[in-house]
């Protein structure tokens, strides 16, 4: 199986889709000359060798901002924007952001349940000077 330069630059950022990753990870434990082109792209990166691409992945320049993504969660942002945030997720796929936003809705999930505390022990505290 044939891997392209950028498939494998892909594979070492690790933003290559979960199914060509396995593939590329299988292909490694057979061909051993594979891995000597991973070899030779981190050669070739550490002496300061980079593409515009490269830099522009490393960098994740196309990535919406953390805040963006809170926004985007949050339904609170321009048109525009949530569709491209939507875009980036969904058909980009870029686990760097979908890590991100899977983040922000742990907390904000987190937060909900605190609140729920919260509102609990305020009700229950106050309980008994409630008039019926």
């Amino acid at each position: 199986m044939e891997f392209s330069q950028a498939e494998l630059e892909r594979y070492l950022d690790e933003t290559l889709p979960v199914d060509r990753m396995t593939a590329i990870e299988e292909a490694l434990r057979r061909h051993p000359e594979l891995a000597q082109q991973l070899i030779a792209i981190n050669g070739r990166r550490d002496a300061g060798v980079h593409s515009l691409g490269e830099i522009w992945r490393h960098s994740r320049l196309s990535c919406p901002t953390r805040s963006e993504l809170g926004s985007y969660l949050l339904q609170a942002l321009p048109a525009e924007l949530a569709d491209y945030c939507k875009f980036h997720l969904e058909t980009v796929g870029c686990r760097y952001c979908q890590a991100n936003l899977a983040d922000l809705e742990a907390q904000r999930a987190e937060a909900a349940e605190r609140t729920q505390q919260r509102r609990r022990k305020f009700f229950q505290s106050s309980a008994g000077y409630l008039k019926r």
